[in-house]
């Protein structure tokens, strides 16, 4: 009776040891860091409204009831993933009118749109809308083991709603920085850079708050690795930001962090401000492209640049590392 209670016993507890890891996050201890300027497309899940136009004196959409940031997912109760989709099944229609079924916080919609015709007989519908957004960025990590990679450190937005863009798919791709416009108090500049769409390195997955992740498909550099740091690991004082200011080259800059919030944040996880006199020289600040530039702080990697401070640009936040490793495995 006691060895067979003892079995029981046995196999509970191997049971429970095999259960346990199931819940342990798989990303390595030591990662790529990134540093290198990344051209960025995403599709968009279905067609976003990003504006509606009168037609002969009305407004279809608005008598419809479609607004700006509303998704379409459907036409005619068929599905549609992009505009030549939509359009298609739109010019299919034969009664002046379409069945539109769509997306407006997360919540699914129906509609009926009315359809005008003009002089060359081309359905017009009131709608102005996209299915893609393309931009660039900077690469924070890839994660050996899994190719994995993450980019960013924020949510990519579709401009005209100022709402995360909810995606398909997308590419990162080859990108050249070609020069620089600096900050000022209260107008962050920007990077200007060229890039080819041709030479994907990485296929998209998501578009969270903690930035974009996806699967490196490129061959992985063959540079040094860094170990991951928990944010028990990150102290205030002297740290650096890697990114491209000109053509490929990666370099890095001077910071100190002033400030680490320990509180439950997706991606202002810490405050600093830029130090380096290059750096403030070519930018004053941080600038738009900067996002995602990885920091690192002794032989960790601690995260990347996510926000500036719009009325001082000398200063900004950071996403801890792990909440960007944690949202690409998801």
């Amino acid at each position: 009776m006691f060895f067979k209670n003892f079995k029981k016993t046995v196999i509970m507890l191997l049971l429970s040891f095999f259960i346990i890891p199931i819940n342990a996050l798989a990303y390595s201890d030591k990662i790529i860091v990134g540093g290198e300027n990344i051209g960025i497309t995403l599709n968009s899940d279905g067609v976003l409204i990003v504006g509606v136009y009168d037609v002969d004196g009305k407004n279809p959409a608005t008598e419809a009831g479609l607004k700006t940031g509303d998704v379409i997912t459907e036409v005619n109760k068929k599905e549609v993933n992009n505009i030549e989709d939509m359009a298609s099944k739109i010019n299919d229609s034969s009664d002046g009118s379409v069945s539109v079924g769509y997306m407006r916080n997360g919540k699914k919609q129906t509609a009926t749109l009315k359809l005008s015709k003009d002089e060359n007989d081309v359905y017009k519908t009131g709608l102005y809308v996209k299915d893609s957004v393309t931009g660039i960025g900077t690469l924070t990590f890839i994660d050996p083991g899994t190719k994995l990679f993450g980019a960013l450190g924020h949510e990519i937005q579709e401009q005209t709603t100022g709402k995360l863009l909810e995606i398909k798919d997308g590419k990162i791709f080859d990108s050249t920085v070609t020069g620089v416009i600096p900050s000022s108090d209260g107008n962050p500049g920007e990077k200007q850079a060229k890039y080819d769409a041709s030479k994907t390195t990485g296929d998209v997955a998501e578009n969270t708050t903690q930035g974009i992740f996806g699967t490196y498909t490129n061959e992985i550099p063959d540079r040094e690795t860094y170990k991951v740091a928990k944010p028990s690991d990150i102290k205030t004082g002297k740290a650096k930001i890697l990114t491209v200011l000109d053509g490929k080259e990666i370099k890095e800059y001077e910071i100190n962090i002033t400030k680490i919030n320990k509180k439950e944040q997706k991606n202002k996880n810490f405050v600093f401000e830029i130090t380096d006199k290059d750096l403030l020289d070519k930018t004053n600040g941080i600038i738009q492209g900067m996002s995602g530039s990885p920091i690192v702080q002794g032989d960790y990697i601690i995260g990347a640049v996510t926000h500036v401070v719009v009325d001082n640009p000398h200063k900004g936040y950071g996403i801890f590392i792990t909440n960007m490793l944690e949202e690409a495995e998801n």
